[in-house]
This record gives structure tokens, sequence and C-alpha cells, in this order.
């Protein structure tokens, strides 16, 4: 090689690493940029609304803090019991450490539903400083995904302005953001096929999440495949390999549960309530609002016709969380909903471990990830609403680079979110609701047309979406015009049957996509 050459090499060199600094600086301070922008909404949020989870979260910041370690599972002084895993208790306790330098009578376990202004400011301050980590999840995810600056921006936007995370963390009162960035970060890693201490670091992030929130159990099977897959099984040394992810596990459970050893029933008493029925007070927008509503029509029908005697009318729409049977279709049970999920996430965690076309994509992995959050959405027992959030935040890394995925994320985002908006039922709510929805819409539209050059909806599914903001019209203002205080129960059934339709044709569309994906399909996205 020439002198000539070489130095053309090392300016080569020089150039790309030049290139990449001020790419890496230029998605940070995007990430910066559209987070400082979604965090002035959120402050301008905390006067409003609050769910019956504010009350849940302060009562448990007064738990961890003015009770012994041994009492924080058992104690029922308030019906807002404790119900997280571990580490989140761990992570209210850290939380009533600032609290008591706020306001001290907001951490008096005896201080039922106490709200001082100090103590609201706490607790919506809390959940936008823990946004952080949402952010930080978005930058590194980010990194591994989007190939562009454009591909960075539009992820960006998606996930840290998101809609649902609006209304649910910011309005309604949760730590969803917080949580989910921890799923990001877990994601990140986990992608970073060729690296094994980001690998490891990525199981270590989600046995921390598994024991902040038990929900993610359901995604867990995607993990556990891809981890056999992506790393046990990849260079050699699987037993070695398989017992670093085992010890991860069992050492961060060790470090969860250890203190509470006692309690353990207690524990597993709160985090699996069967005892609370089917569905929620609030219907999740999955197969079991369909069931019920066809159970309802059925028994309408039945009574016409002479065939049913049963007079009771308010069978799963009285609002209330608890079990109850159908009338006419015979009523599922825990068991049966469970089987209904492992059943439905095998094809897809097949899929994953046994096809060879593109043996270590993250991108198909991250597609199963959703797929298991879209199955136990849809056949889950005792299914919130919110759930719906695991699935759309990590699609919008893909809908950001894939047309495909985008297509799929117009339909489930804005069909979930528009779910999500019955949580919010005061009347003065009305105008954002509508406001938001329709931001929403027009914004990721926009975005998509802009980004791909073309519409990629179908007319019929066009059609669809555009017309949940009736819905939501119809939910707030149309249905007290028509009916007064008649079937009150009405427009939240209306809205959950609705957009279950949009939630399954998403779900098996995707589903579709997913299992069809070839090895020219895997060309295609790393040519493009």
């Amino acid at each position: 090689m020439t002198i000539t050459s070489k130095r053309n090499v090392s300016t080569s060199k020089k150039t790309k690493k030049i290139n990449d600094t001020v790419e890496k600086w230029s998605g940070n301070k995007i990430v910066f940029r559209v987070f400082l922008l979604v965090t002035c909404l959120k402050v301008l949020l905390i006067p409003t609304y609050r769910s019956t989870d504010f009350e849940v979260h302060r009562n448990w910041l007064a738990i961890t803090h003015s009770l012994p370690i041994n009492e924080w599972y058992t104690n029922a002084k308030s019906q807002w019991t404790l119900d997280y895993p571990p580490l989140f208790a761990w992570f209210e306790y850290l939380l009533s450490h600032v609290a008591r330098i706020v306001d001290p009578e907001m951490l008096k376990v005896e201080n039922l539903n106490y709200a001082s202004s100090q103590t609201v400011l706490f607790q919506r301050g809390s959940v936008i400083f823990v946004d952080l980590v949402l952010a930080y999840g978005v930058k590194e995810i980010g990194k591994v995904f989007c190939a562009s600056y454009d591909d960075y921006v539009v992820f960006a936007i998606l996930s840290l302005c998101n809609m649902g995370l609006l209304v649910v963390d910011h309005v309604h009162f949760q730590y969803n953001g917080f949580l989910l960035g921890i799923l990001l970060l877990a994601v990140a890693n986990v992608s970073k096929v060729n690296k094994q201490m980001s690998i490891l670091q990525g199981a270590l992030w989600f046995a921390i999440l598994l024991n902040l929130k038990h929900i993610y159990l359901y995604i867990a099977p995607a993990f556990v495949v891809w981890l056999l897959k992506s790393y046990c099984m990849n260079g050699g040394s699987f037993f070695r390999r398989f017992c670093m992810l085992g010890s991860i596990v069992i050492i961060t459970l060790i470090i969860s549960f250890g203190p509470f050893i006692s309690q353990i029933p207690q524990i597993l008493s709160r985090l699996f309530p069967f005892k609370r029925g089917l569905v929620h007070a609030y219907w999740a927008a999955n197969i079991w609002a369909l069931y019920i509503g066809m159970d309802k029509t059925m028994a309408i029908l039945f009574k016409q016709l002479g065939w049913l005697s049963v007079t009771k009318s308010a069978v799963m729409t009285g609002g209330l969380v608890q079990v109850e049977s159908f009338l006419v279709l015979p009523t599922p049970t825990p068991f049966v909903t469970f089987l209904l999920t492992l059943f439905s996430i095998i094809p897809a965690l097949y899929h994953l471990l046994c096809k060879k076309d593109c043996i270590t994509n993250p991108k198909q992995f991250v597609r199963c990830l959703i797929i298991c959050a879209l199955c136990s959405f849809i056949f889950g027992w005792h299914v919130h609403e919110k759930a719906i959030l695991t699935a759309i935040i990590p699609l919008c890394v893909l809908a950001a680079i894939n047309k495909d995925d985008a297509r799929i994320f117009l339909i489930l985002s804005n069909t979930g979110h528009t779910a999500l908006l019955p949580l919010l039922y005061p009347s003065n709510l009305t105008p954002l609701k509508i406001l938001l929805l329709l931001v929403h819409m027009t914004a990721s539209f926009r975005i998509f047309r802009r980004k791909f050059k073309q519409r990629i909806l179908y007319l019929y599914e066009y059609m669809y979406v555009i017309s949940l903001p009736i819905l939501t019209v119809y939910d707030t203002i149309l249905h007290k015009l028509i009916f007064g205080d008649k079937l009150p129960f009405l427009p939240l059934a209306l809205t959950s049957i609705y957009c279950a339709i949009g939630i399954l044709y998403s779900w098996m569309l995707y589903y579709y996509t997913f299992l069809r994906y070839s090895e020219s399909d895997c060309q295609k996205e790393k040519k493009e």
C-alpha cells in the first residue's frame, strides 16, 4: 500500500469518526429538545384531574416510609394496598425521603385521600422527573435501530410525545414512562448481538423491570427465546452463557424478594389477583369486550324470544371490579385466558427461535415482543386498558424506519389511544381529550406521509382510523344529548368494542407480516 493510499485510509477513518461524533451529538440534542418541549406540556397538565391512582401511590409512599418492612405487604388500612413487586416498593421508599422534605403529612398512613398542593406538585413532579429514564431509553434504542438523523427525529417525537403516556401518566397518574424507558434500555442492549457485555446488561435491565412491575412477564418469553438464540447459541459455550443469564435473574430476585421472604404468599396474592374478575371496571379494548358485547346482544335477543328469564341486566357493565357470570355464553376462567394467551404467542416464539431467515435480526425480536404484548392484552385476565402502551412504545422505533411497521402503528396507536380516553371522564376534560386525539392523529399521518412519500393505509383502514374522533365526540357529548342519564355505560362499551376491532385487526395483520418475513425482506431492510 502506497503512502498516499495509507493517508487516504487514515483520513477516511478520521472523517468517519468525526461524522459519527456529530451524528451522536445531533441525536442527543434532538432527544433533549423533544423531551424539553413535552415537559413544558406536562407541567401545564399538573392541575388537571387525577384518578384514584394518585392516592394509591401517595398511600404507597406512606406505607414504605412509615411502616416496618414486614408490614409493607400486609398493611390494609387503606383499600389501596401495595400490589407491585418489591423493587417498586423500594422505588416508592426512595421517593418518600424526598417527599418528607416537601410535606411530611403525605407520609402518614392514616391520612387517606390527602392531597395538599405540595403533595400534588411533588407527585406530579416525580413522574415528570423519572421520565428522564424514558428519554435515556429512547436515546439508547435509537442508536441501535435508527440509521439516519430523520429516523431518529421521527422516533423521538413518536415516543417522547406519545399521547397515551400523556393521558395515563400526566393526567390519570402513573409511572409508565419510567417503566417503558427501562424496557427500551433492555431491548437496546440485548439487540447488540455481537456485544456480550451489552446483552448481559440488557438482561439485567429486564430482570429489574420484572421486579418493578410484573405485567412485563407477558413479554418475557420473547426475551428468553431471543437471549437463548442470539447469546447462548451464538458462539459456543452454551452452558456457561446460560448460567450467566440465570445468575443475573436469580441475584435480582434475591435482592428484590429477599427482605420479604416471610411475606411471599401475601405478595403473590396481590400480584396475581384472580378474584378481580375477567375485565377491569373500564373494559380494555380486547377480545373480551367483543365477547361481552356478544353476550349482551344474545341475552337481549333471547329475552325477546322468551328463551331467557334471568333479569340481571348490569352484568359486566356495572363499572365495578368483580367476578361476574355471563348470561348466555360460557364464563371464561383465569386458566382459559392463560391457555389462550400461551397458545397465541407460541407460533411467534417458534418463528423467532427456529427460522434461519435473519437469524440475528433484532428487528424481528422487537416484532415478536410486540406480538407477545398484544397477545397478552387481547386474551389476558383482568387486563388494564393502559397495557396497550407496552406494544405501542416499542413499535415506535420500527415505525420510524419501516413502512409496514408504520402502517400498523397508525392503526394501533390511534385505536389504542382512543380506548384510553374514557379514563378521563370529567366533562371539563372533553376539549383536552378531543384536542389530544386530533393532534396525535394529524401529526402521525403527516409525519409518515413525509417520511415515506406515500399513503401507507388502505382506504378502509384510513376510514376506520379517522372515524375514531367521532366515537370520542359521541362518548363525551352526543350520548348525554340523546339519552340523558340513561344507559351510562353504553359510551364506554361502544368505545371498547369499536377499538377492539382495530386492535384485533392490527394484531392479526402484524402476526401475518411477522410470520411471512423472509431472507429477502431482511436483505431489503439492510439495504434501506
